[in-house]
Formats: structure tokens, C-alpha cells, sequence
């Protein structure tokens, strides 16, 4: 029997095969754990992380309207930083809940995937 791990995994590596961060479009990468969000703008041709946001910060909400707070600053830092295209990679979650309004929230903010 395979476990939830596992599975997420799997799924993480099939995304991962397919799509790459670039200098021009880099991946936005999001980690979602039991109590925090966090999201990461990764060039992997050259293996840096440009901008960075997590939930640390913020306390009052739902875990929803925390992640959607999480989007809006990521895309805030992002366009501050030059970037405005990216490659949505969910790492293996489904896209529904914290992950989507994470998105939506960040492509409101001006970032298109």
C-alpha cells in the first residue's frame, strides 16, 4: 500500500519532469504543511531562489485567507524584483483549498502563469 507521502511524491516528481524555472519565467514553488504556507520564485538553471513568502508572519484568518495574504505578497515581491511571468508548480498538492487561493490571489497581484 502506498502512503499519502508517497503518493504526493510521485505526483511531485511526474510535475517536476515537465516543467523548469528559467531566468525568464521562473517556477513558483509552494510547500504547504499542517500550519504554515509557504511559496518560493526558483531560477533552476542557476539553483537560486529569487523572492521568498511564508505564512510566519500573519496570524489572524483561516488558513485560506492566510494563504491568499501569502499570494498577494509573493506577487508584490516578485514584481518589485522584475518578475512577472512564472511556472506554477503545486509540488504535488491538489489544486483546490490553500494551494488555489494561494494562486489566485498571486495572479490578481499581477503575476501571470
Amino acid at each position: 500500500m502506498i502512503s499519502k507521502i508517497q503518493r504526493r511524491n510521485k505526483i511531485k516528481a511526474r510535475i517536476r519532469g515537465k516543467i523548469s524555472g528559467t531566468a525568464a519565467r521562473p517556477r513558483m514553488s509552494v510547500f504547504r504543511s499542517n500550519k504554515q504556507i509557504y511559496v518560493q520564485v526558483i531560477d533552476d538553471l542557476a539553483g537560486k531562489t529569487l523572492v521568498s513568502a511564508s505564512s510566519k508572519n500573519i496570524t489572524d484568518g483561516t488558513k485560506i485567507e492566510i494563504a491568499s495574504k501569502v499570494g498577494a505578497e509573493i506577487a508584490q515581491k516578485a514584481i518589485a524584483a522584475g518578475i512577472t511571468e512564472v511556472v506554477f508548480d503545486r509540488n504535488g498538492y491538489l489544486f483546490h483549498g490553500r494551494v488555489k487561493s494561494l494562486a489566485d490571489a498571486a495572479r490578481n497581484g499581477g503575476l501571470k502563469f
